[in-house]
């Protein structure tokens, strides 16, 4: 499987709970990080709905 890099760009101040925990589960708890992970369909879920708030990186 390939991987996909996620990074936060924008803050978590102001987003909903359930927002905040799916960004803690895909390890992003300061701004501007970057973290890599596999690219399957439950990561795939978890980005779209934060799509707001991350962006994937090349």
């Amino acid at each position: 499987m390939s991987t996909i890099k996620i990074k936060q760009i924008k803050s978590r101040i102001g987003a909903p709970a359930n927002q905040k925990r799916i960004l803690d589960s895909l390890g992003l708890r300061k701004l501007n990080r970057v973290v890599e992970h596999e690219c399957t369909p439950s990561i795939l879920g978890m980005v779209d709905k934060v799509k707001h708030l991350v962006a994937i990186v090349k």
